[in-house]
């Protein structure tokens, strides 16, 4: 007997009740802002990680190899907030109502995390690997920052 169809039903099966799992509800908005800030922090998270890991000592540091991630962070780093509109507040949002309520606030953490940002490039440009290491972890303690006063990692 053939082994192949019933393996391939049981991994149907498998992926259907895993994704049954997840009751987070689809961004049905026609704009799909959340989706789309999702992706960019996303991207933002792949492109910080392997600069966490040089600043932890974890990873070898290439200055090129550096110098190209932290440009690329550079250039996504000011395109999710134009996303977070006045009817983006919807669920699968993370976002906690401080967003909208507390705009002046969530712009300063805008601005200081573009700033960080933008140290980071500038010390990945030199080669004074302390200043790199530092300049990574400021902007992840922006990250983490803005995160706290302003993500609900519960989901709303």
């Amino acid at each position: 007997m053939n082994k192949l169809p019933y393996a391939a039903l049981i991994a149907v099966f498998a992926c259907l009740a895993l994704s049954a799992c997840n009751d987070e509800p689809k961004d049905m908005h026609p704009d799909q802002w959340v989706t789309q800030r999702r992706a960019l922090f996303k991207q933002f998270t792949r492109t910080l990680e392997p600069m966490g890991l040089v600043a932890r000592d974890r990873k070898d540091y290439n200055a090129r190899e550096f110098n190209i991630s932290a440009l690329e962070l550079q250039k996504m780093a000011s395109q999710p907030w134009p996303l977070f509109t006045a009817d983006s507040n919807y669920p699968p949002t993370h976002a906690k109502p401080a967003v909208w309520l507390q705009a002046a606030e969530f712009k300063v953490a805008q601005d200081d995390y573009l700033t960080r940002v933008n140290q980071l490039l500038a010390a990945a440009q030199g080669s004074d690997l302390a200043l790199i290491k530092s300049s990574v972890n400021e902007v992840q303690k922006s990250c983490k920052s803005c995160h706290t006063q302003f993500r609900n990692d519960t989901g709303s």
